[in-house]
């Protein structure tokens, strides 16, 4: 029996690319990773490419498939915009695939997740799913029927601007009051920073955790202070789980999926997050007690599930 072709899953981030050789499984082969230069778009190519050339090396790849923070074209081909990366109509596939001599499909990174998960992960025993990506911002993927729903123009999911806030706090994007500015790491370090810099004896810990700089706090540095017990570092997470349960409840009345897979590096913050999530979600759902109830699930493939969503789309 012949084996399955491997493809390649590559994560472009703003601050790394990661990479992974992937089989028909979504087990991970081998991997490798390297810092991203953001800046520069023909050198993001050039370090994706580099990965892709050492981690096919002696093995049958078929594809690639890369998930790229930014908007990415119906065709998943070409990233639209990317609010952190320096790409604007960028012809991502295209040169990728002039520079490694595959075929390259291109997919938004939180897609690429919520796929992987609904593949081999936390989703992979219902057909409708909706993933929410909590990190630096917050991201989504929407399955529904067993499908990846990318819109009219590739562009659906982008739940990070959704306005909870009208007219509130100003985002990257342009816009004032999405769910990013209040329920994703950087507001988490943003409303720490600006607690402990009015001076304020509730974040005297976390203050003292920096070397008494403010400005040197960091969302790893709430997360343990947290664990630990210190209540305002406490309070921040269910501060951010607050706002997202309310914009993850507004999602499910659209959106009606089975289960909300909740992933990023935020979640590996885990009850400190989740609870104070399904909380404000399970008082904001419209009809609850009276109809069946979307399920709030921990991602099961940590920051894998976006290279191994990226590779299964390449195979698909």
């Amino acid at each position: 029996m012949t084996a399955a072709p491997l493809t390649i899953g590559i994560d472009i981030g703003g601050t790394k690319i990661a990479g992974a050789l992937v089989d028909a499984e979504g087990v991970v082969l081998a991997e490798d990773r390297v810092t991203s230069p953001a800046t520069e778009p023909a050198h993001i190519e050039t370090a994706a490419a580099t990965l892709v050339a050492g981690l096919s090396a002696g093995r049958e790849v078929v594809a690639v498939g890369v998930g790229a923070a930014g908007y990415v074209d119906a065709g998943r081909s070409k990233v639209l915009f990317a609010p952190n990366i320096a790409w604007r109509d960028e012809p991502l596939g295209a040169d990728l695939a002039k520079l490694t001599g595959l075929p390259v499909v291109v997919e938004n990174d939180a897609n690429a997740a919520a796929w992987g998960e609904f593949r081999f992960g936390a989703g992979r025993d219902v057909e409708d799913q909706l993933m929410v990506t909590v990190g630096t911002g917050v991201g989504g993927g929407i399955i529904s029927g067993g499908r990846l729903q990318r819109g009219a123009f590739g562009a659906a999911a982008e739940i990070g601007h959704l306005c909870v806030v009208p007219d509130g706090v100003l985002c990257g994007c342009g816009n004032r009051g999405c769910l990013e500015q209040y329920g994703s790491g950087s507001a988490l370090v943003r409303d720490a920073r600006s607690t402990a810099s009015g001076g304020s004896r509730l974040a005297a810990g976390l203050r003292e955790r920096a070397g008494g700089d403010p400005m040197a706090i960091t969302g790893p540095m709430v997360t343990t202070a947290a664990r630990e017990g210190d209540p305002f570092a406490i309070g921040l997470f269910e501060q951010l789980g607050h706002w997202l349960g309310h914009g993850i409840a507004s999602l499910v009345e659209v959106l009606d999926p089975a289960i909300v897979v909740i992933g990023g590096g935020v979640s590996e913050a885990g009850s400190l997050l989740l609870d104070p999530l399904r909380t404000t979600f399970d008082s904001r759902l419209v009809g609850r007690g009276y109809r069946s109830q979307a399920e709030i699930r921990s991602a099961e493939l940590g920051n894998r599930a976006g290279v191994i969503g990226a590779a299964d789309l390449a195979r698909s």
